[in-house]
């Protein structure tokens, strides 16, 4: 198998490792249904961030450097964000399908397309039950924290982390899968993508809800990456 990450990581030194992974590769796995499946990782993440990105500069009241993007679903319209959570999730789980439908034998071939669609499920409760007002957004609520919690609001509250944990978690099941494949310094760049997330998204400290942004887009942008890869993979 060689894929765009053969070059950058030295791939082509390991044949025996990737003659593996090529006779663990799945009959179906070249197939158009999973071909899109797998089309729908590369495109969740850049829609998603997008969208985002155009509310951030556009909604009214909003400030990225006090409110996090979660906040963005409340208001006239918060409709926007509510759906573009709902899209990226369906997008995630059919991911996750393809993923698993792609991977077949080896390592990460259970984990990484359950993680992949945990992710897919914290996004969907996050569009689904929006966050309470806070910080004075939506214009003309009290500024500071909501001193209760809501149902949605909570449950809200629990879908962020769900997500950010399954995301960080499946960055290292990938990176697993990838030294198998014999892609090591890929794997490497899987880790190290999985631990800024983590650091990124704590979700306190100086200049929260940017970090919080950016590690969301740079989530998104190794799940296209990954995504990409396994594309390149089933076309060869």
């Amino acid at each position: 198998m060689h894929t765009s990450l053969d070059t950058a990581t030295g791939a082509g030194s390991e044949p025996a490792a990737l003659a593996t992974a090529d006779a663990a590769r799945p009959a179906h796995a070249a197939d158009p249904a999973t071909r899109g499946l797998v089309l729908a990782g590369v495109v969740a993440g850049p829609l998603f961030v997008t969208t985002g990105l155009v509310q951030v500069l556009t909604r009214e009241g909003f400030d990225l450097t006090r409110h996090p993007l979660s906040l963005l679903s409340l208001g006239d319209r918060g409709y926007v964000q509510i759906a573009n959570f709902v899209v990226a999730a369906i997008l995630m789980l059919a991911f996750a399908v393809g993923a698993r439908r792609s991977l077949g034998d080896g390592p990460g071939r259970a984990w990484a397309p359950a993680l992949f669609a945990v992710y897919g499920v914290g996004l969907v409760l996050g569009g689904a039950f929006t966050a309470d007002p806070a910080l004075g957004f939506p214009l003309g609520t009290p500024d500071g924290y909501p001193t209760e919690w809501t149902c949605h609001g909570g449950v809200h509250a629990f879908a962020a982390p769900l997500a950010f944990l399954a995301l960080v978690g499946v960055t290292f099941v990938v990176a697993k899968r990838l030294r198998w494949e014999g892609h090591r310094a890929a794997a490497a760049w899987s880790i190290a993508i999985g631990l800024l997330c983590l650091l990124l998204c704590i979700p306190f400290g100086p200049a929260a809800s940017v970090r919080l942004f950016v590690g969301v887009a740079l989530g998104f942008a190794w799940i296209t990456v990954y995504a990409a890869h396994l594309l390149r993979g089933r076309a060869e």
